[in-house]
C-alpha cells in the first residue's frame, strides 16, 4: 500500500487537546505507517485556516471558553464543513463532538451554535458529571470490538433522526441522557466522548478511518501488541469490583 497517501488533519491543538487527545493524531499516523502509506499529518491552530483537502479530520476536547472560541472559529472558517461536505472522515472527541452538533451550552450559559455536522444538541446537566472509565458496545453495523475509554463531561447530549449512536455503554454513562447511547455517527462523521486517547485504547476504530479513507475493505495486519495491552488492562479495571 506505499503508493497510497493520507493527510490527517488535527484541528486546533491549542483549543482542544484534553486529556491527551492529541494522541489520537498520533495514533492515525502510526497505523497508517505500520501499512507502509505515505501520511502527511497537518496541526492546524486555531489562527489558521482549516485545509479541505485532507482525509481524515480528528478533534479534541477542551474546556469551556476555548471550546466557545473553537467553535466560533470553524463556523466562520467553514473549512470542516467543506471538508465534510466533500465527504472527508471527520472524529471529533467530547468538545469536538459537542461542535459537531447542532448547538451545546457555551461558557457563558448561553446556547452556542454548532456545525451541524451530526444531528445532534448538547445541554448541560443538572446531576453529577459523567466521570469514569467507560465500556460500550459499538453499532455492530460498524464491525468492532468493545469500546474502552474516559469520560468527564457535564454536557447531555441528545440524538436526531440523522444519526445512530455509535456505541451503547455497559460500564458508564456515555451521552448522559440515560438511554445508554454513547457518541453518535452518520456517513463518515463520528462523535464520542471518550477520551483515554480513545484511539490508543481502540486501535479498531483507527483503523476504520484508515480503511474509510483510503475506500477499501481491509488493511494489512498491524503489530497491535503494545495496544492489546492497553486494552486489557483498562477493561479488566473497569470490570474489576469495586
Amino acid at each position: 500500500m506505499s503508493e497510497s497517501s493520507l493527510r490527517v488533519v488535527w484541528v486546533y491543538p491549542d483549543l482542544l487537546s484534553t486529556y491527551g487527545d492529541r494522541g489520537n493524531a498520533l495514533v492515525v499516523e502510526r497505523r497508517a505507517r505500520q501499512r507502509h502509506l505515505n501520511v502527511t499529518r497537518i496541526d492546524v491552530r486555531s489562527d489558521q485556516a482549516v485545509p479541505t483537502s485532507g482525509d481524515i479530520y480528528l478533534i479534541g476536547g477542551g474546556e469551556d471558553r476555548p471550546q466557545r472560541l473553537a467553535a466560533e472559529r470553524l463556523r466562520a472558517d467553514s473549512g470542516l464543513i467543506r471538508a465534510a461536505e466533500n465527504g472527508a472522515i471527520i472524529f471529533g472527541v467530547c468538545a469536538g463532538f459537542q461542535i459537531m452538533g447542532h448547538e451545546f451550552v457555551n461558557d457563558l450559559g448561553e446556547r452556542e451554535p454548532g456545525l451541524g455536522l451530526l444531528d445532534v444538541w448538547t445541554t448541560r446537566g443538572e446531576g453529577a458529571r459523567c466521570v469514569g472509565d467507560v465500556l460500550a458496545d459499538v453499532d455492530p453495523r460498524l464491525g468492532l470490538p468493545q469500546l474502552t475509554g474516559f469520560e468527564n463531561h457535564q454536557g447531555v447530549t441528545h440524538l436526531g433522526q440523522g444519526v445512530q449512536p455509535f456505541a451503547t455503554v455497559t460500564v458508564g454513562r456515555g451521552n448522559g441522557t440515560g438511554d445508554g447511547t454513547e457518541g453518535a455517527w452518520r456517513d463518515t462523521v463520528f462523535g464520542t466522548y471518550l477520551h483515554g486517547p480513545v484511539l490508543a485504547r481502540n486501535p479498531a476504530v483507527a483503523d476504520m478511518l484508515i480503511k474509510l479513507a483510503l475506500d477499501v475493505n481491509a488493511l494489512p495486519p498491524a503489530d497491535t501488541t503494545w495496544y492489546d495491552a492497553l486494552r486489557a488492562e483498562r477493561i479488566a479495571a473497569t470490570t474489576r469490583p469495586a
